[in-house]
């Protein structure tokens, strides 16, 4: 039985990846008088006075909205809202093994923006925090951008930003082990300029690693190119020092770092031997990446990773956002802002930190270490921006 079998056949089994299961115990009439009514009546009357209970004396306090519109689903495509339903429990099954953090799945039958915006906030006040997820581009910069004008809650595109964290985090890693110094100096070639590209190039240049250049399917983004959309514009402006133009292989030959997010085998081992001494490459189209491994190797690559779990240096957003979430509610954060970004990546680097190598520039997934420090990083730059509306918990023993 080969993997897509066994998914097909567990997935019968499962009948759904996550449940409901009841805190309260409902044993008795009493048990009963005190979780439902009469007693219920109580915390309905105090969040009615102050809404900010709603975070104390429900599960809101601890609960995420996983929601898509299924238009950008795993590399699926636009497959529809039904469809993307198995993804977003797993991705809440993540959340609740990884972190702790409880969250439920909401496919919206709607492409409209305005639509799916209201429908969010609409039911916001159910939810501590947003996770935006496989909604295509550029819609989802429009959603995330109106929801954070419109909420006092977290609202993360993880597509976009989880996936620029992690590879930041990576680049930090991989640097080191190269020789190289993470800021400043790194010439970077990012080929595919959606969501996920122009949100890590966005990370990078924050994070100060030195020039990026992006790519799409005509060639390197440039300032005065007239097929960009608006968010390419914005990023050309602050991007490709040199402005240079022409396509990916023309502008990879002497960068420092490949990473790709778009499309299987575009790159070859030639194009990796017209980079930089010992050159970096993150490919991570998946499940068939931009390069295997084994070619991007044979081209001189001195540290490669791929979103793939069959091959070292995995790059999986499953390092950020269960710490992230876990992070901002447990300090009641209004949002998820740039430098908590650039604190979880930077978290993340530190847990690889002590055993760094070029097979070992990230944490394992199921390292515990990973969500805990991301949570303590983002939870405490939350409270230093003043964005925090109660104190960092204690520890408990």
């Amino acid at each position: 039985m080969d993997n897509k079998q066994l998914a097909m056949q567990k997935h019968l089994e499962w009948q759904g990846k996550i449940e409901v299961v009841a805190r309260a115990p409902i044993t008795s009439r009493e048990e009963l008088a005190v979780a439902y009514t009469p007693g219920v009546a109580e915390p309905c009357l105090a969040i009615q006075r102050d809404p900010a209970l709603s975070f104390d004396l429900t599960r809101r306090g601890n609960l995420v909205a996983v929601i898509t519109d299924g238009t950008a689903v795993l590399g699926l495509g636009d497959i529809g809202p039904e469809a993307g339903m198995p993804v977003m429990e797993g991705k809440c099954a993540l959340f609740k093994t990884f972190a702790g953090v409880d969250a439920f799945p909401l496919c919206i039958r709607s492409k409209d923006p305005e639509v799916i915006v209201d429908t969010i906030c609409n039911i916001a006040g159910s939810f501590g925090g947003i996770n935006l997820e496989d909604i295509a581009a550029p819609r989802c910069f429009q959603i995330e951008e109106e929801l954070k004008k419109r909420l006092d809650i977290p609202v993360f595109h993880d597509d976009q930003h989880g996936t620029a964290i992690v590879v930041a985090a990576a680049l930090l890693g991989a640097a080191k082990v190269t020789g190289r110094e993470p800021e400043g100096g790194l010439r970077i070639v990012i080929n595919g300029a959606g969501a996920a590209g122009l949100s890590i190039a966005g990370l990078l240049l924050e994070m100060g690693f030195g020039d990026v250049i992006l790519c799409d399917i005509q060639g390197a983004l440039y300032r005065g190119a007239d097929w960009m959309n608006p968010a390419q514009a914005r990023m050309a402006e602050i991007s490709n020092r040199e402005n240079r133009q022409g396509t990916l292989a023309q502008v990879l030959a002497g960068a420092d770092v490949f990473i790709g997010v778009s499309r299987p085998g575009l790159v070859t081992a030639e194009m990796v031997a017209s980079m930089a001494k010992d050159p970096i490459v993150f490919a991570l189209a998946n499940p068939t990446p931009e390069i295997f491994p084994e070619e991007a190797k044979k081209g001189g690559a001195a540290v490669v990773g791929t979103g793939r779990s069959d091959y070292p240096n995995q790059i999986n957003n499953v390092l950020v956002f269960p710490g992230i979430f876990k992070g901002a509610l447990a300090v009641r954060a209004k949002e998820i802002t740039l430098s908590m970004k650039v604190a979880a990546a930077r978290a993340i680097a530190a847990v690889a930190a002590d055993r760094l190598s070029p097979g070992y520039i990230l944490p394992d997934p199921f390292d515990p270490r990973a969500a805990e420090a991301v949570a303590k990083a983002v939870a405490a730059e939350a409270i230093r921006l003043g964005i925090a509306r109660r104190p960092m918990p204690e520890e408990k023993e």
